[in-house]
């Protein structure tokens, strides 16, 4: 319970991590120490008559006092509910999956084998990692088997696999991550910094772990299941760069998760972190074929101009002449960019980072 849950050497498990990520939880846990202590002053004073305590309060403070029994008790009927209505990952009951989850387990250094569970997910593209005592589990919606539909796409699905694992291997669903986090998870904007840094310390393990599917696995949450190979992942990832204002940064700020796009972007550019709160500002990959939504109106052309342009091109390619169907360049993602933010891609770069 008290071990690293990853046996990766210290360097390897930094270079993993998010570099703003145990900045965000030391912050975390300072907040969640001054606010027990804080309690307990409040509850010594009025025991002494300093102060009186209205009802209102008194229900924060005996929320605070039940927070170590509360989190323990949910922890464990959340896992109970996986166990009594999810369809468990074997060896003998989807073993590919089965298998994929071994070699991420082992991938991440983990010391024992997570539990998994199947569960519907009625259309959602979904997955998540939890634990209770000493036990881990991840649990995968059944829409993740469906990735690319006819046209199957296994690497993605192992980049989602890699990314649940990750969060075990960095720790971020222990008991005691989660207990002296507990007031810090609840502010709103400052616990979103945390998270947003724990998901691409996820990424970065499920990247580790299957380079190749990285573009799949955002395009399939960015389109759904059957079109994330008609997405091309340099002109979604371009986007981040791109597309900017203040509502950007608003829809990111907000958000628990990095934007869909920003982690693209991130998944792509092996040479620096993920960005938290500021779009990244180079590493275009490729012509834009649209301006971006925050151009200005006379930028955009008028229907009968669009219209004229797509009939002007060749059945089975785009714009830019290159064939619609399997577009999708997947060593772009193992590439880098130089000085003036251009794509560079080489062998050296198709290394597990």
């Amino acid at each position: 319970m008290f071990r690293l849950q990853s046996v990766l050497s210290g360097s390897q498990r930094k270079s993993l991590r998010h570099p703003k990520e145990i900045p965000l939880l030391i912050l975390a846990v300072i907040v969640t120490v001054l606010t027990a202590a804080i309690v307990l002053g409040v509850l010594a004073a009025a025991e002494a008559g300093l102060v009186s305590i209205d009802d209102t309060t008194m229900q924060l403070v005996a929320l605070a006092i039940a927070a170590p029994i509360l989190i323990l008790v949910m922890r464990g009927y959340f896992y109970a509910q996986q166990r009594t209505s999810g369809v468990r990952i074997t060896p003998t009951q989807f073993p590919d999956a089965y298998r994929m989850i071994a070699e991420a387990a082992l991938d991440a250094g983990l010391r024992r084998m997570p539990d998994a569970y199947v569960t519907a997910g009625s259309g959602v593209l979904n997955a998540f990692a939890s634990g209770h005592g000493h036990r881990r589990f991840v649990v995968l919606h059944s829409d993740l088997f469906e990735l690319g539909g006819e046209r199957r796409d296994p690497a993605a699905l192992r980049f989602v696999i890699g990314h649940e694992v990750g969060h075990l291997a960095a720790g971020h669903v222990a008991y005691w991550r989660l207990l002296f986090t507990f007031t810090f998870s609840n502010l709103p904007v400052l616990s979103s910094l945390l998270t947003r840094a724990q998901e691409y310390t996820a990424d970065n393990y499920g990247y580790r772990f299957s380079p190749d599917g990285a573009p799949g696995g955002i395009s399939a949450l960015a389109a759904g299941k059957y079109l994330n190979k008609e997405v091309h992942p340099d002109e979604y990832a371009d986007r981040a760069v791109t597309e900017k204002g203040i509502f950007i940064w608003a829809a990111n700020l907000l958000s628990s998760h990095p934007v869909l796009t920003w982690r693209s972007h991130a998944l792509r550019d092996r040479s620096r972190p993920g960005r938290l709160l500021f779009r990244p500002r180079a590493g275009v990959a490729r012509p834009a074929s649209l301006p971006p939504g925050s151009s200005r109106t006379a930028d955009w052309s008028d229907p009968a101009q669009a219209v004229a342009l797509m009939r002007s091109i060749p059945a089975g390619q785009n714009a830019f002449g290159g064939v619609q169907v399997e577009q999708r360049p997947t060593a772009s993602y193992a590439g880098q960019f130089d000085s003036a933010g251009r794509l560079v891609t080489s062998p050296e770069h198709t290394e597990k980072s």
